[in-house]
């Protein structure tokens, strides 16, 4: 088994939906992204996948979100836009444009978003 990450930052705002704390209040991160392949086998050149493809995609997802207030978008209306739901979004959007890029050999298996240096959540697909 091989795997790839690649790391990205962006900005957001946010808050926390019945969080009865400081984080209820409107804030602002500039968060850490971590996403990570894998790949069963190398592609006929020895790669898992070209990291530039990967940060390309990255990229593109989180142009969705950067320099956003999330609780704004659709998909955190309702759902609180937490660390959790975060890297949710993320893989959930990701991931089929890894799996479209490889022609199906490469999945992506987990998403990281870091809204501190010392405070993650992480958002994980065992199985391809």
């Amino acid at each position: 088994m091989y795997e790839l990450k690649v790391t990205k930052h962006f900005a957001a705002a946010h808050n926390l939906r019945e969080f009865y704390g400081k984080c209820e209040n409107l804030h602002g991160h500039n968060w850490f992204v971590e996403a990570r392949v894998r790949a069963k086998e190398l592609d006929r050149i020895g790669l898992v996948m070209d990291f530039g493809v990967i940060k390309k995609h990255l990229n593109e997802v989180l142009e969705l979100i950067d320099h956003q207030y999330l609780n704004e978008l659709p998909e955190f209306k309702t759902a609180n836009p937490s660390s959790e739901n975060i890297a949710r979004f993320i893989f959930d959007h990701l991931a089929p444009h890894i799996r479209e890029a490889s022609e199906g050999r490469v999945w992506l298996h987990s998403v990281s978003a870091w809204e501190s240096e010392n405070a993650s959540a992480t958002y994980i697909v065992d199985e391809k």
